[in-house]
């Protein structure tokens, strides 16, 4: 092994000085050479933005930037399958090498869920339901009923759809409305001596309502089964779903004979 020579105090000091220099070197050279090079070569990597970008798509994007992902799905209505909404951590962020990010994509399938009961609900009501439980409002249809703006009939593809019935998520649903008593009037027909059946046709086929039907005594002259007076009265001005109130003859009832009392000789 090779000795230093240190004949004097000058040669000593001449190599402690450069002992103390590699020493200071190596300090510095590891500190902030080295170790930075070693800690900082998996943290300049900057998370892209996956966000729109396929399922597909994603391996080989990121594999080439040295990254992984994870795949979580959600029902997203309107969007295109398997394309991704979220990311984790977001676009931008500084990650090291092989860091995995968290991606959730668009299911290819909606999940099903029961149908709720929106019927005699209000239409505002049955619109927050059908959002809440991620169903869309479809057609909108009104029919003459005292229920304002009330559900009548829930219905999906035309065709009425009862609570609980499995749905797909996403889906439209119609509904029909009542219109209300609506504001345009109209002469009230006259229904007196129709036969009560006919009578209930013509009063429903005119946007009305059949209200009490009450029996009277037949008189001499009236039909049995039929309808001998009606309130309102013909010709008085109604809206579409006013009530109509019915008095007709019984069935196989006879009329009342003239009293003899009152006969004129």
């Amino acid at each position: 092994m090779a000795k230093i020579s240190t004949q004097s105090r000058k040669d000593l000091f001449i190599h402690i000085g450069i002992v103390v220099s590699l020493i200071l070197v190596f300090f510095l050279g590891f500190f902030f050479i080295y170790l930075p090079f070693t800690t900082n070569h998996g943290e300049a990597i900057t998370v892209p933005d996956l966000r729109k970008k396929n399922l597909s798509e994603l391996e080989d994007f990121l594999d080439s930037r040295d990254l992984r992902f994870e795949v979580d799905s959600t029902y997203v209505p309107n969007m295109p399958p398997l394309t991704v909404i979220q990311q984790y951590p977001k676009p931008g962020a500084k990650v090291k090498e092989g860091r995995k990010i968290y991606v959730t994509v668009v299911s290819l399938t909606a999940p099903l869920i029961k149908m709720p009961k929106l019927t005699d609900m209000t239409h505002r009501s049955a619109q927050m339901q059908l959002k809440s439980l991620g169903l869309e409002e479809g057609t909108i249809s009104y029919v003459p009923d005292m229920a304002q703006n009330a559900v009548l009939r829930q219905m999906y593809k035309g065709v009425e759809i009862l609570p609980g019935q499995p749905i797909a998520k996403g889906s439209k649903i119609d509904l029909e409305l009542g219109e209300g008593l609506g504001s345009a009037q109209f002469e009230l027909p006259s229904v007196v001596g129709m036969p009560l059946d006919e009578a209930k046709i013509q009063i429903v086929g005119a946007g009305l309502k059949v209200g009490q039907v009450m029996q009277v005594a037949a008189e001499e002259g009236q039909i049995p089964g039929s309808v001998v007076k009606q309130n309102p009265e013909s010709g008085n001005k109604v809206r579409i779903g006013d009530v109509i109130d019915l008095w007709v003859i019984p069935a196989g009832a006879e009329p009342t004979a003239p009293n003899e009392d009152n006969t004129q000789p």
